[in-house]
């Protein structure tokens, strides 16, 4: 049911966006769009020794799109841009595959588990990770990664 998937916890997330607004000088800005619904999230990031220091995000999405990058920006400082493809993959077999959620810090990620049930809703719930790593790989691309990572 819907219920499920706009539930206390998600409304929640959704409500208390942390990161909100745009970095005056990103090393990188992204942006995801979901055709279907509309839903748009631009994420700026800034990254130092291999790991995001700074972000923000301006986020004009559903419910499910917000409470996803409300997710994001309480774990994305310290991740590394491995991890970000890693947790982006492990959603997208979470929704798509039935895969297991994230673990760890980006745990939180399992409320968002009964969006599987909605292929309508797939994209708005992935535009935030899709957005981060688009903004990593145009990092690594500037800066070769390991020199970065060497920094």
């Amino acid at each position: 049911m819907l219920n499920d998937v706009y539930n206390a916890r998600i409304l929640d997330l959704a409500a208390h966006i942390p990161r909100l607004g745009r970095l005056d000088a990103p090393d990188a800005t992204a942006t995801a769009h979901s055709k279907l619904c509309g839903s748009t999230v631009t994420v700026d990031v800034k990254m130092d020794g291999g790991a995001v220091t700074d972000f923000a995000h301006d986020v004009k999405a559903c419910a499910l799109g917000q409470a996803s990058s409300s997710i994001m920006a309480r774990h994305v400082i310290g991740a590394t841009p491995d991890e970000l493809r890693e947790v982006r993959e492990t959603v997208r077999k979470m929704l798509k595959e039935n895969g297991p959620p994230p673990t760890g810090k980006w745990a939180e990620i399992a409320v968002l588990e009964p969006v599987r049930d909605y292929k309508a809703r797939h994209a708005s719930t992935m535009l935030t990770f899709d957005a981060v790593v688009k903004a990593v790989d145009e990092i690594e691309a500037k800066t070769g990664g390991a020199k970065q990572a060497a920094e």
